[in-house]
């Protein structure tokens, strides 16, 4: 009797693993199929003729329009450089240098993946529009409230996302270390 107990407890805790570390795959998958850089994460398999089953398990839950492998890259944060949520009762400032790319955007959704910016300004960050320093490093600012400089507004509460978009780029060769993306920085909370 004991044995069958034994037996069944085990068979029990194989199933809540599995069926655990399958739910873990297919909804974040960062320790499976994700280039981690930082606070900034992306699938470097998207666009490729062959994708691993965790990004297609990826596509298959954002059904969103990706970019080709030969397009470029997108790198999403939902952190900020310390480990920290972003969220919307905060201002984060975006600083260092980007990936060398022909053009690049960055901008700010929600968890279902809408644009957060106000509707009557600026809906994100492009390479060509925002003034960079002496060295070429950026300095972008998001928040609810006014802030200095390159600044996107941001409405509402709540968490919120980083989403930028490499475009023309070969970001994932000699990709190595954090000092290739830009850090962010969480600022005034209120």
């Amino acid at each position: 009797m004991r044995f069958v107990l034994y037996l069944l407890m085990m068979i029990a805790v194989a199933l809540g693993v599995g069926f655990g570390l399958s739910y873990y795959a297919l909804t974040d998958g960062r320790l499976f199929g994700v280039a981690q850089v930082g606070p900034w994460a992306a699938w470097p398999d998207v666009g490729s003729d062959a994708p691993n089953p965790y990004t297609r398990a990826h596509l298959a839950r954002e059904a969103g329009l990706q970019l080709g492998q030969s397009e470029g890259v997108q790198f999403v944060a939902r952190n900020d450089s310390l480990g920290n949520p972003l969220i919307r009762a905060c201002s984060y400032r975006v600083a260092g240098k980007t990936p060398l790319a022909a053009f690049w955007t960055l901008s700010a959704i929600d968890e279902t993946g809408v644009n957060i910016a106000v509707p009557d300004g600026l809906a994100a960050f492009r390479s060509t529009d925002i003034a960079r320093a002496n060295d070429g490093s950026i300095q972008l600012n998001f928040g609810t409230r006014l802030q200095p400089g390159n600044w996107l507004e941001l409405t509402g509460n709540g968490p919120f996302s980083l989403v930028l978009n490499l475009y023309d780029t070969a970001a994932f060769s000699g990709f190595s270390d954090d000092e290739t993306m830009p850090r962010i920085l969480k600022g005034d909370c209120r």
